[in-house]
């Protein structure tokens, strides 16, 4: 598989890594979920939150850097969220014309988008710390050992799995393309049309890619139903919880309560 680097898992010798994956995956969705409830202008407890995730990231040996070169890819999402700071009520601070509209951003509004952008970064630190410490397959075992519906495991299954095929493809069409193309004999210069020729062949080359991956992807899902796939996920048994998991387990949900309790004091 050409398409290797799209898995996010990074081998390690950690307790983190040698975590039970039923354990991270419980302790990974209540964190999302304690900083999703957390109020805004709980300014503390997000610090708390922050050094939680960045105590995680020092022991999973993946490297603070690493975390946080992977987490800017929320910053995009965050700009959804930008609006609240003109359509929240409260302290006027600028104004904004905008042709015949002008927007008010309030102290409020800013305060909520801070907010909003502060629990994004947190929560998307610790999706990555899960994944890669995490190796894929496991992460569907683990739904399917805390009972998440066979419908959903399935989906992210195959989702991932066709997500490797498109790329696959991808890469075909590429190194085909590089194989046909001249090379221009102007330094510097650049092979092939204008503009508007090379943006025909990158509408061609997505059409392509598009009837490839979906013809590919019909063959495998008909070459494991011929192997017995009905929807289940198969693997060996799972070992059973022992105690110290269970305390880590108990331990980590009663702190993640405690700090939304003190987020609601606050």
């Amino acid at each position: 598989m050409h398409a290797h680097f799209l898995d996010p898992y990074i081998p390690r010798h950690s307790p983190i890594h040698a975590s039970d994956p039923r354990v991270k995956l419980v302790l990974a969705l209540a964190f999302i979920l304690t900083v999703s409830l957390t109020p805004a202008q709980a300014w503390p407890v997000y610090l708390l939150l922050l050094s939680l995730v960045l105590s995680i990231e020092v022991l999973s040996h993946l490297g603070i850097g690493y975390v946080l070169r992977r987490a800017i890819l929320a910053a995009p999402f965050v700009l959804a969220a930008l609006p609240v700071i003109f359509t929240i009520q409260g302290k006027p601070l600028f104004s904004l014309g905008l042709g015949e509209w002008r927007l008010v951003a309030s102290d409020q509004g800013l305060v909520r988008f801070l907010s909003i952008a502060l629990k994004s970064w947190i929560s998307v630190q610790a999706a990555i710390v899960l994944a890669a410490t995490t190796p894929f397959p496991d992460l569907l075992v683990a739904m399917r050992a805390v009972r998440v519906p066979r419908l959903i495991v399935a989906v992210f299954g195959l989702m991932w799995r066709y997500l490797f095929v498109l790329v696959d493809e991808a890469l075909r069409l590429m190194r085909a393309r590089t194989a046909r193309s001249g090379e221009s004999s102007t330094p510097g210069g650049r092979g092939g049309g204008s503009l508007t020729w090379r943006g025909r062949v990158a509408g061609g080359m997505a059409g392509s890619l598009f009837l490839r991956a979906f013809e590919r992807s019909d063959r495998i899902y008909n070459a494991m139903l011929s192997r017995g796939y009905d929807g289940e996920l198969r693997a060996l048994p799972l070992p059973v919880l022992h105690i110290r998991h269970w305390l880590v387990l108990a331990c980590g949900l009663s702190l993640l309560a405690g700090l939304l309790l003190l987020a609601y004091l606050i």
